[in-house]
């Protein structure tokens, strides 16, 4: 018996040196299925800071296991069986070592459990950008299951930096907040414009980290207001609600790996700053399409090149397809900025309420001699 306690020790072990090296993907212990022991807890509630092995916690926090019921809800747990609640003023945060310079993308996922108005404040330390950190509002849920998946971006600015997750509200029921699952780290590379593709990362190709879980629906990228490093490099989320990140192993994706999805009409907003030639022609060429996720019905998504726009209609059956599209224009500036939005909401077919849209991926701007000859 003691043999086998020994090995399951040293196997704990050995996972835990391994999730420590692993750049992209999980945080170690970041599904939270290592918990507290039962001495350490009063119920749900974690009684000791270093209760939750790789995690340092302050305030009100909760352990929870899936199916756990709070008065008439019932809490499901997306990945694993179990969670961490944050209430009043609670905190979780980890150590971990990066390669000082670079970037990185923070994905995590939550789930709202009270009525009120619930938030998340996201930060790394230290930090040289003062205010350099993410405000999430969680109240409108995108995906259909109640759990959305968010991403946040920072330079590391040191060898070792903490990264924390805080509930920065005071609720009359201190248990009330956000529930915490899933926490990954993945190291973001800055495209380069090419011959090719005067844009950066016009594929989408480079973005946060996905969870390759069957029931993934995408990462949500808040506005740039909310967020000095865009996870999706190149790109500046340019309005007031958030874009949806997917990937081909869950959605149709028009070409390659990744794609966007503009989830909230006029207000879902991706842009992009790029040097042109005063006089110059050029064609902006895209894809427009659906994720084969229930959204369906007529589409259109807008396109701006500077002062020029043009406007693509997408008849959706939610169950995949694209189209080709583009937009000649001669610059007028030697900056020109490149806009995409969605012209009407749409919600998903399986009657969740959630947000859905057209999808954009394979953006590219190229120099031409004579518009009449494309």
């Amino acid at each position: 018996m003691k043999k086998v306690a020994m090995f399951l020790l040293l196997l704990l072990c050995a996972t835990s040196q391994i999730a420590s090296s692993v750049k992209d993907g999980l945080l170690p212990n970041g599904n939270f299925e290592y918990g507290p022991k039962a001495s350490e807890l009063e119920g749900t509630k974690v009684m000791s800071a270093k209760a939750i092995p790789n995690w340092e916690i302050s305030g009100y926090v909760e352990y929870i296991k899936s199916g756990h019921k709070q008065g008439d809800m019932l809490l499901i747990v997306p990945e694993g069986a179990f969670a961490v609640r944050l209430g009043n003023e609670a905190l979780i945060k980890q150590k971990i070592e990066v390669v000082k310079g670079d970037f990185y993308s923070l994905t995590f996922s939550t789930a709202r459990t009270c009525a009120q108005e619930e938030r998340l404040n996201v930060s790394v330390s230290p930090n040289n950008e003062k205010n350099d950190f993410g405000l999430f509002p969680i109240q409108t849920m995108y995906s259909s299951n109640g759990w959305d998946s968010y991403a946040w971006a920072f330079q590391a600015d040191a060898h070792v930096i903490e990264i924390s997750i805080h509930n920065p509200g005071v609720e009359e029921d201190a248990a009330c907040g956000p529930l915490i699952d899933s926490v990954a780290l993945k190291t973001l590379y800055n495209p380069k414009r090419t011959r090719a593709n005067l844009l950066k990362n016009g594929n989408f190709e480079e973005g946060p980290y996905i969870f390759p879980r069957p029931t993934s629906e995408g990462v949500i990228i808040p506005p740039h207001i909310e967020d000095d490093h865009s996870p999706l490099p190149g790109w500046i989320i340019e309005s007031l609600k958030a874009i949806k990140y997917i990937d081909s192993e869950h959605f149709s994706v028009p070409k390659g790996k990744r794609a966007i999805e503009l989830i909230a009409g006029k207000e879902s907003a991706v842009a992009q700053i790029v040097k042109t030639t005063i006089g110059r022609n050029y064609v902006l060429s895209f894809l427009v399409g659906d994720a084969n996720n229930g959204c369906e019905g007529p589409m259109v998504v807008e396109a701006f090149a500077g002062k020029n726009t043009v406007k693509v209609s997408y008849n959706s059956k939610g169950k995949g397809g694209f189209k080709a599209a583009r937009l000649a224009f001669r610059a007028e500036s030697t900056r020109t900025r490149i806009m995409f939005y969605s012209t009407f909401y749409a919600m998903k077919s399986d009657n969740s309420g959630s947000l859905c849209g057209p999808v954009l991926d394979d953006v590219k701007l190229l120099s031409v001699r004579k518009l009449h000859h494309l």
